[in-house]
């Protein structure tokens, strides 16, 4: 989970975070991070919050309570370590009463279903109102913990200049200096918040000005740090970027004795900032897939910088802990140490907890404006049948299985029986025998597998990948390595672009050819209509349940032009067949506005996963036209509304299904996809009869006489 979680995350991250914390601090031997010079860079991460919500991520509240913290009377003022101290007691102390709180709330829930007491059921109500007080509450802290964590070391815009010459130069010099040149600002009177008049907003500037403007006060408070790591690949590479770093920190390294008010110091502090923030949110799609820029990095920090402060040893191990992260997404360790182990366990409940106090309260809700909209012009309601999805997931959501790792089994023939084993053979007879809901289920976590390993940067220039504003955007017989990046490449040429999200689509695509070929394979018109009728409650499952991806995917699959000339349609039921209509207005809505899920409180309290293609699409939209000025200064608030729009992936990663994992039907899923995925739908529907339109012989041959008639007419 993101650090910034505590804006909008229903999860359980500040406890999290808040236990890491303690872990941190308690490690012997780390007495760098009790040095006066050196301060705690735990966290540095600003988050997808920050990227979206920009200056608005803080309100007056926060000010408010900020400016007042540590103060005894009144008329006091408190240094900022004061604060710090204050705020870290209470923050403990919340978060304390509130997992304390939780666990009472899991025993109720455990009583109640052993038990149907009056008692107990009149008390989980106000309990629940309790909790989302305390949870509040915490999340309240955690912001003003990010919001003191944001205005340290940032200079002001004066000294920017001097910024790029200290580091170019490695002189001590920080006179101030013109920044026109760097910089262009437009004035604004939208924040006021600050308590300003005018806020000068950044509208354009070269890459050095945009590199020299991650120091100045307001960088972290106003989103732009967070902004920059999604798009700085437009205008430098990622060795550039990383360079620059280095040269701030070389010339300032040395300055350890100077006080912290210093602007040597203060550009120092906030280098490393930036660079550790950079190394938590983007180690996936810069570092890892460029050995070289990770090779650079780890030789600085090991031959410059820990020789003279243990900050070295820090971010040799935050390296450490990310590529031990990337591993551990890519194939799942069985043996895991007992404590973490346990930890983990304890996470997952506590979330999977809020998670439903979450649903709960929401559940009598009324819709956000764009289901509203919906409901009006396409009479959208939840179907009968998510009545027992939720009985399925409420039912199975807090069972030992749900926390458990996924089990890797050498054979899957070696561990589940033959029905299963045997797909191919099964056929699509096992999709009619489970219901809509737990297919949809295990579809979605399938899914979220996939999703949870993309990145934001990873739909941007997606037009080099050659993806298209087409249904089918990639050629299966084309491997990502040949994929042409000769036209429409919006990145430097030297930058390395990680090509995930190709492997998205064509999984996607996948899963369209898979529902296509299951129904035209089927062998009799009434198993037609029965999967017909199946894939269309599934995708309405999908799309309630805010699973965009999968709902697309087979809507996409049933839109083929052969499935949809089928007979099976004629004999759908009307109701059935209206489920259609629904999808396409579901589309038509993805595709209007580019922020769209993010709209109303939905997307905080319910898990979402976006269309990969429409998200993509609506980048290429935004990247159209010049990205500089004719002064040849990159257009930053461009690229401003391009971050925006990725931070919502890691928005949506924040708040992960949590359905019980079937893991024998998922195999079968997999099973049929992989085995479907490279079909030819023409070819499977010429060799079924059931795919073409029959003619009774009575009407048949009533129409042979009936021509020849009219022909032997024309000859008299």
């Amino acid at each position: 989970l993101q650090n910034n979680s505590c804006c909008v995350s229903p999860g359980l991250a500040e406890e999290n975070t808040e236990l890491e914390q303690e872990t941190i601090i308690k490690i012997p031997g780390n007495s760098y991070l009790m040095s006066p010079n050196l301060p705690d860079f735990h966290g540095c991460s600003p988050g997808w919050s920050s990227a979206f919500y920009g200056a608005e991520c803080f309100d007056s509240e926060v000010h408010s309570y900020m400016k007042n913290l540590g103060k005894q009377k009144p008329s006091e003022s408190q240094n900022i370590d004061a604060k710090k101290v204050e705020l870290e007691q209470l923050l403990m102390m919340e978060t304390k009463n509130y997992r304390k709180t939780i666990k009472f709330y899991q025993k109720l829930l455990q009583k109640e279903k052993s038990s149907k007491g009056l008692e107990t059921k009149s008390m989980l109500p106000k309990l629940r109102g309790q909790l989302q007080e305390m949870k509040s509450k915490v999340q309240f802290l955690e912001l003003v913990k990010k919001y003191m964590q944001a205005k340290q070391w940032g200079v002001e815009s004066c000294v920017l200049p001097a910024v790029i010459h200290n580091g170019s130069t490695g002189t001590a010099s920080v006179a101030p200096m013109d920044e026109s040149s760097l910089l262009l600002y437009y004035n604004t009177d939208k924040y006021q918040c600050n308590n300003e008049n005018g806020v000068r907003v950044l509208q354009a500037g070269t890459p050095l000005g945009l590199m020299a403007n991650l120091y100045s006060r307001n960088a972290f408070l106003e989103g732009y740090v967070q902004q920059f790591l999604y798009t700085f690949r437009y205008f430098c590479t990622q060795e550039e970027f990383l360079q620059f770093l280095l040269d701030r920190i070389s010339s300032t390294l040395s300055s350890a004795s100077l006080d912290s008010s210093t602007s040597l110091t203060k550009i120092r502090n906030r280098s490393f900032y930036i660079l550790q923030a950079w190394i938590e949110d983007c180690y996936s799609v810069d570092f890892a897939t460029n050995t070289d820029l990770l090779h650079t990095l780890k030789e600085f920090i090991s031959s410059k910088v820990a020789p003279l402060n243990g900050y070295g040893e820090h971010l040799l191990s935050l390296l450490e802990d990310a590529s031990a992260k990337r591993s551990g997404n890519a194939q799942q360790s069985s043996n895991m140490d007992k404590c973490e182990e346990e930890g983990e366990e304890d996470r997952k409940t506590l979330h999977s907890l809020c998670k439903k106090l979450s649903e709960d309260v929401c559940r009598k809700a009324s819709f956000p404006f764009f289901f509203f909209f919906f409901l009006q012009n396409f009479n959208w309601k939840l179907s009968k049948g998510m009545g027992p999805i939720a009985q399925y997931q409420r039912e199975r959501l807090y069972t030992g299985s749900t926390i458990l790792p996924k089990p890797c089994y050498n054979s899957f023939t070696e561990e589940f029986p033959v029905s299963f084993a045997k797909a191919d053979e099964v056929g699509p007879y096992l999709l009619i025998e489970y219901s809509a809901q737990q297919l949809c289920c295990q579809l979605t976590l399938l899914q979220q597998e996939l999703f949870h390993k993309c990145h934001p940067v990873h739909f941007l220039n997606s037009r080099a990948l050659g993806v298209k504003d087409k249904c089918v955007t990639i050629q299966k017989a084309v491997s990502t390595e040949t994929v042409s990046l000769q036209v429409c490449n919006l990145f430097l040429s030297k930058c390395i672009q990680d090509q995930y999200l190709l492997q998205l689509l064509r999984n996607a695509d996948s899963i369209s050819t898979w529902v296509a070929a299951e129904i035209v394979t089927c062998h009799t018109s009434k198993l037609q209509v029965s999967l017909l009728s199946k894939f269309l409650l599934i995708a309405k499952c999908c799309y309630e349940q805010r699973n965009f991806a999968t709902a697309m995917q087979i809507l996409a699959g049933l839109e083929n032009l052969i499935v949809r000339q089928l007979p099976a349609w004629k004999i759908l039921p009307a109701k059935v067949a209206e489920i259609m209509e629904e999808l396409k207005a579901v589309e038509v809505f993805l595709k209007s506005d580019s922020l769209c899920l993010m709209e109303g409180e939905r997307f905080k309290t319910h898990p979402t996963i976006p269309s990969a293609h429409v998200l993509a699409m609506h980048v290429q939209q935004l990247e159209t036209g010049g990205f500089t000025m004719t002064n040849g200064a990159h257009k930053w608030t461009k690229l401003r509304n391009i971050a925006k729009v990725v931070s919502q992936v890691h928005a949506f990663q924040e708040n992960p299904y949590t359905y019980t994992p079937d893991f024998k039907l998922q195999s079968y899923l997999r099973q049929r996809i992989s085995h479907f995925k490279d079909a030819e739908i023409s070819a499977l529907a010429a060799d079924n009869c059931a795919n073409f339109h029959q003619i009774p012989a009575e009407k048949h041959s009533r129409k042979i006489q009936d021509t020849l008639r009219r022909m032997k007419a024309t000859f008299q």
